[in-house]
């Protein structure tokens, strides 16, 4: 039996387009830890090669290699020729969960986490349950007995504090310069609100009418990305519908792997005669909260904030959306704050959507090397622009016993407009 079967199999031309320079190896999270051919971009095409050449079977061994990719992308900046890695690897997992039969232990994690993390309404139930858990002591009983995979998700579970719901639509203040739309996300919308409440008064700061449809879902990002490409695709189709109705200007996103799916939805719905016109048109409205900022310009002023800054960049932000300047030019603009640069710092810190759940031990080993570099910058914050770098980030520094909390890039730009401190 063939490797691939023929719908969107992994496209020659982008597999041809590598030359085997060999670039991308030091950029790669996988290759710097174990230094393995078949675990860089690299080794892992000339496998996509062979698998299409029919050289070689979908064995387990072949899918490890695979499963392993964070899927951070890094390799493009650094590949010289250009190579659209994203589309192979993401191509390559959709046949593996189509064609490969893992354990059974393994389909029950996976379901487990599709089941609940893509479905806003669901993790709307969850969240007093897990605040109550919080609060009433049972954390420090239960987190003892937890092993495994399980520990790992309890301990990026953040701190539940108040939950802020975003209204439908928010007015600018002063005169109106934009009209537009914000992708909630879904553990974002549920257990970090406060960075979606950050970014609407930010943005009604700086002149934009925000509008949030209420009834938004997931936009796709942990299942495409991880290779379930037909819940994916009905979760875009969804999303365009929302966003058509809203009417806006701009869609804007406020995480890394979010935005980056959606800027793909031409892509993956090029075979769907009612979207993928409608998709492309979509996604040329999408821009990342920090990338808008930057281009629309400063309003509102800026107060000081007396912190040592340290960025760190999310991958699917730098690496997949080519946003990296952005985000330290907003918060260079404010006063007094000292901006710090992370070293390795196109090197992933482990998150990568579902990576750190289902790949524990490598997303540790990767989150704490990156609280490693952290630590000796003595930093009052980290700012990120994705979630999932957030919980990471928060959780190995944790570990390390450092006090140095990590927020939204946004967060900390609003604390400067409302003249608080972050």
């Amino acid at each position: 039996m063939p490797a691939f079967d023929q719908h969107h199999a992994p496209a020659p031309d982008l597999i041809n387009q590598c030359v085997h320079c060999g670039f991308c190896l030091p950029a790669c999270p996988t290759y710097a830890l174990w230094g393995e051919e078949m675990d860089s971009p690299r080794g892992r095409i000339y496998l996509i090669k062979m698998a299409s050449e029919g050289t070689t079977e979908m064995t387990p061994k072949w899918v490890q290699h695979f499963d392993t990719c964070l899927g951070c992308m890094s390799c493009m900046t650094a590949c010289p020729s250009g190579v659209d890695y994203g589309k192979l690897i993401e191509a390559t997992r959709a046949q593996i969960e189509r064609r490969h039969p893992r354990t059974f232990g393994e389909r029950l994690h996976r379901q487990m986490i599709f089941s609940l993390f893509p479905h806003v309404g669901r993790l709307r139930v969850m969240r007093p349950l897990l605040k109550f858990y919080q609060r009433s002591g049972l954390r420090s009983i239960v987190s003892k007995l937890l092993t495994g995979r399980l520990a790992v998700m309890e301990k990026l579970l953040p701190t539940l504090g108040p939950h802020t719901e975003i209204p439908a639509v928010t007015a600018a203040q002063g005169t109106q310069r934009k009209r537009v739309g914000l992708q909630l996300g879904c553990v974002q919308r549920e257990f970090l609100s406060e960075i979606n409440a950050a970014t609407v008064r930010v943005l009604a700061a700086e002149g934009c009418e925000v509008i949030a449809p209420k009834s938004q879902g997931c936009c796709g990002a942990l299942q495409i990305h991880a290779g379930e490409e037909a819940p994916a695709l009905a979760h875009a189709r969804g999303m365009i519908d929302e966003f058509e109705r809203a009417n806006v200007d701009v869609i804007i996103t406020n995480a890394g792997g979010c935005g980056s799916n959606v800027r793909e939805y031409g892509h993956q719905l090029r075979d769907d005669p009612q979207y993928a016109e409608r998709a492309k048109r979509f996604s040329a409205k999408c821009r990342d909260v920090s990338e808008f900022l930057a281009e629309l310009g400063p309003q509102a002023k800026r107060h000081p904030v007396n912190a040592r800054v340290a960025y760190h960049d999310s991958c699917h932000l730098q690496h997949a959306q080519k946003v990296r300047t952005q985000p330290r030019a907003l918060l260079a603009a404010i006063p007094n704050a000292q901006i710090l640069d992370i070293p390795e710092a196109a090197l992933c810190c482990g998150s990568a959507g579902i990576y750190n759940m289902v790949q524990p031990e490598t997303a540790q080993t990767l989150a704490d090397r990156k609280a490693d570099w952290i630590a000796p910058l003595k930093a009052d914050i980290v700012a990120t622009g994705n979630p999932g770098c957030l919980l990471q980030l928060q959780s190995a520094l944790q570990r390390k016993g450092e006090p140095t909390r990590v927020l939204h890039t946004i967060q900390v730009i609003d604390a400067s407009i409302r003249g608080e401190q972050p």
